[in-house]
C-alpha cells in the first residue's frame, strides 16, 4: 500500500480505535467487498485486499506502533503481507488462511457461496507461539547478538513427517465435503430459505481424513520434542521489547503452519551507565580541585574508555556529550546513534586533615570563591527546571 494511503481511513476507524473496533471494522469491510458477493469486480477485490492489509498492520501492537510513529515506511516490510500498494504481492488464499478465523475459521461469510472451490477453505492448523526471555548486556545490545536456546516444543513427527498417516500413506479426500472442508446447510427462517456454511462434521474442516493413524503421534502429525533454536537479536533493543521469530514455535498438526517464538528482552544493569532511550548517562564525580583547576580524565564507553577535558571552573550539573558513542536505534524505531551524556558531580570531602582544614579556612573568606549573582541565577534555573 502506498505510503499516502491511511490504514485507519481504509477501515473507517479513528486512530484511537480499540483492537475490537478495528476487528469489527475489518469484518464489515471484508463482507462488503468479498469477491463472492462482488464477482468479477476488480475494484471490490482491491478494496478487499486493502482492508486485509490494513487489518494485518493495525491488529498487531508492534506493527501498529511503528506505523503510528513512522507511517508505512517505518514497517520496513513488516506489514502488508510483505508489500504495499493496495495489497500487491498477496493472494486471496493468503487472506483467507490468515484471517478466515474471524469469520468462523474457513473464510466463509454464511450464504455467500463456496468461493469457487478454493482449497484454501480447508482448515490448516497453526502451531501455538512460544515465549522465551533473554537477558542482554549493554555490549550485546550495542552490537546485536545471536543467542541459542534449547526449546521444548511440538515438533513434526519423524515417522509420518507430519501427515499423521501410518506406513507412508497420505490423507484421503473427505467424501462428505468432497475436500472443501465445509458443507452447505439450508434452513427455513422468517425470511425464507437461508443457506449457510459450516465446518464439515466428518473432517472438521480439513478436507481430508486419516484412515490409518500413525502410531507414534496418534495421527496428530506432531510429537513432544526439543530443538536448538538460533535467534538473532538486533542491535538497539530495549527492556520490554519483544523480538518475533517466525516459524520457530510449535509445529502445526497435520503438516500445518508452525507458530512463532516471541523473545522478551531484559537488560542487565550496568555499573557505569543509566540508559535513556539511545543515550547512555554517566555520572562523573570530580574532586574540588579538579573542578576548580581543570583536568583531563578518563570516562567509560561501551567498548573501552575515552579521555575528556574538564575546563577550569566547571560547575556541578554541567553536561558533556560524547556524540555517537551511545546505542544504535533498533531497526524500524528510529535513526542514528545516541550519545554518552556525562553529568558532572563534585565530591565534597567529609573528613579533612589538619593541613587541609587550614587551607580551606584560609580560602573561605576570599571573594573570588564566592558565587556571583549570575552563577546563582544559573544554578537556580537548573534547580527549578527539575520541578517543571
Amino acid at each position: 500500500m502506498a505510503s499516502e494511503v491511511d490504514y485507519y481511513a481504509v477501515l473507517g476507524v479513528e486512530r484511537t480505535a480499540s483492537a475490537d473496533e478495528i476487528k469489527r471494522a475489518y469484518k464489515k469491510m471484508a463482507i462488503k467487498y468479498h469477491p463472492d458477493r462482488n464477482p468479477g469486480d476488480k475494484e471490490a477485490e482491491e478494496k478487499f485486499k486493502q482492508a486485509a492489509e490494513a487489518y494485518d498492520v493495525l491488529r498487531d501492537p508492534d506493527k501498529r506502533a511503528r506505523y503510528d510513529q513512522f507511517g508505512a515506511a517505518g514497517l520496513n516490510g513488516a506489514g502488508g503481507f510483505g508489500g504495499f500498494g493496495g495489497g500487491q504481492g498477496m493472494s486471496m488464499d493468503d487472506i483467507f488462511s490468515m484471517f478466515g478465523d474471524i469469520f468462523g475459521g474457513h473464510g466463509g461469510f454464511g450464504g455467500f457461496g463456496g468461493f469457487g472451490g478454493r482449497s484454501s477453505q480447508q482448515r490448516q492448523y497453526r502451531g501455538s507461539d512460544l515465549r522465551v526471555k533473554v537477558k542482554l548486556s549493554l555490549q550485546e545490545i550495542a552490537t546485536g547478538v545471536t543467542k541459542k536456546f534449547k526449546v521444548r516444543k511440538d515438533v513434526t513427527c519423524p515417522e509420518c513427517h507430519g501427515t499423521g498417516c501410518e506406513g507412508g500413506h497420505r490423507p484421503e479426500t473427505c467424501t462428505t465435503c468432497h475436500g472443501s472442508g465445509y458443507v452447505m446447510r439450508t434452513q427455513r427462517s422468517m425470511f425464507g430459505m437461508v443457506q449457510t456454511q459450516a465446518p464439515c462434521p466428518t473432517c472438521h474442516g480439513e478436507g481430508t481424513v486419516i484412515k490409518d493413524k500413525c502410531k507414534k503421534c496418534n495421527g496428530d502429525g506432531v510429537i513432544a520434542g526439543e530443538e536448538i533454536v538460533e535467534i538473532n537479536i538486533p542491535a538497539g533493543v530495549a527492556e520490554g521489547m519483544v523480538v518475533n521469530v517466525p516459524g520457530k514455535g510449535n509445529a502445526g498438526k497435520h503438516a500445518g503452519v508452525p507458530g512463532d517464538i516471541q523473545v522478551l528482552v531484559e537488560e542487565e544493569a550496568h555499573p557505569d551507565f543509566v540508559r535513556d532511550e539511545n543515550d547512555l548517562i554517566h555520572n562523573l564525580l570530580l574532586t574540588v580541585s579538579q573542578a576548580a583547576l581543570g583536568d583531563t580524565v578518563e570516562v567509560p564507553t561501551i567498548d573501552g574508555k575515552a579521555r575528556v577535558k574538564i575546563e577550569p571552573g566547571t560547575q556541578p550539573g554541567k553536561v558533556l556529550r560524547l556524540r555517537g558513542k551511545g546505542l544504535p536505534a533498533v531497526q524500524g524505531y528510529g535513526y542514528g546513534t545516541g550519545d554518552i551524556v556525562i553529568n558532572i558531580s563534585v565530591y565534597i570531602p567529609e573528613n579533612l586533615s589538619r593541613d587541609e582544614k587550614k587551607a580551606f579556612e584560609q580560602m573561605k573568606d576570599s571573594d573570588n570563591l564566592r558565587p556571583s549573582s549570575g552563577i546563582k541565577e544559573t544554578i537556580f534555573r537548573k534547580f527549578r527546571s527539575y520541578f517543571e
